[in-house]
C-alpha cells in the first residue's frame, strides 16, 4: 500500500541500473567499474561516469585539442568520441570510446596510437599515467 492509501499490485518497480541501450557502452562501464574496484584505481570510475553523463553534458575532443593540451608520449583518455578537427604533430597513446577516421588517421600519422577504452584498462589496469580529457 502507497502512502496515499492506493491498493498496487506486486512489488514497486526497481529504478534502472543503466539508463543506456547502447550494450557496447554498457560492457565498457561494467569493464572500467570492475577495473576501478579490483586495481583500487579511482581514474576508471571517473572514466566510467563521464561516459554515463547525458549527452547535452559531453563536451567534443578534436585532436587539435590532444595536440594544445597534452605532452608528447602521454596516455589520454577521451570518454567520448574523438574528432578530426585540428592538427596533431606529436605523437600520443589515445583510448576513446569511438573514433572519426580521420581522428584515427591523424594520431596514426603523429606517431601515436590508437586504442579502445578495454584495450587501454588491459595495458595499464592500475591507472597510472594515464589523463582523461573531455
Amino acid at each position: 500500500m502507497l502512502i496515499s492509501g492506493t491498493q498496487v499490485e506486486g512489488p514497486l518497480p526497481m529504478a534502472r541500473a543503466f539508463r543506456e541501450k547502447n550494450p557496447e557502452l554498457r560492457r565498457v562501464v561494467v569493464a572500467l567499474r570492475r577495473a576501478a574496484d579490483a586495481n583500487e584505481a579511482p581514474v576508471w570510475e571517473s572514466v566510467a561516469d563521464r561516459l554515463l553523463r547525458p549527452r547535452h553534458q559531453v563536451t567534443p575532443v578534436n585532436v587539435g585539442h590532444l595536440d594544445r593540451i597534452a605532452v608528447a608520449e602521454e596516455t589520454v583518455v577521451v570518454p567520448g568520441k574523438l574528432l578530426a578537427d585540428g592538427p596533431l604533430s606529436k605523437p600520443l597513446t589515445v583510448a576513446a570510446l569511438s573514433y572519426s577516421a580521420g581522428a584515427r588517421s591523424k594520431v596514426h600519422a603523429a606517431g601515436g596510437t590508437a586504442l579502445t577504452i578495454p584495450e587501454l584498462v588491459k595495458a595499464k589496469p592500475d591507472g597510472t599515467g594515464v589523463r582523461i580529457l573531455g
